[in-house]
């Protein structure tokens, strides 16, 4: 199955997960099953892919997930950079080793968000660190679960 639209994401049911893919991490974030609300869950160093999509199979499989919500990182100006293309080969990585519906959501400022969040909530440099990437699937994946209610 390919990257899908807004519109076939609306069709499928249960929980979603959400992923903040970074460059050497990436945050995970999982809906309930009625997706009202985003709990973020881990974040994964970034290992060879192999390790790194069994990680991700086994939040899959562990949570009965629909359908995947995958953060693209776009340029302020809306245009698509190496960044972007690296999330997209991601993707079609994770296809090879699933069938599963994959959408992607524009990630912008989602991480600056999230860090601003954690500034006003006083957390040390450290917390923030251990928090901000599954904190940014969960924003990602919130993101996608208003706009579904909507």
């Amino acid at each position: 199955m390919p990257v899908i639209t807004f519109d076939e994401l609306a069709q499928t049911e249960g929980p979603l997960l959400g992923i903040d893919p970074g460059t050497k991490t990436f945050g995970l974030a999982v809906s309930d099953r009625l997706r009202m609300i985003a709990t973020g869950r881990e974040t994964i160093r970034r290992e060879k892919f192999s390790i790194d999509g069994q990680k991700i199979l086994k939040m899959i499989d562990g949570n009965e997930i629909s359908a995947v919500i995958v953060g693209l990182p776009i340029n302020m100006d809306g245009s698509h950079g190496p960044r972007a293309q690296s999330v997209r080969d991601f993707c079609a990585n994770l296809l090879k080793l699933r069938d599963i519906p994959i959408f992607l959501w524009d990630e912008r400022l989602s991480t600056m968000a999230v860090t601003r969040t954690m500034l006003e909530g006083d957390l040390s440099r450290k917390r923030r660190a251990e928090k901000v990437d599954k904190l940014a699937a969960a924003y990602i994946l919130q993101g996608v679960l208003d706009r579904l209610r909507a």
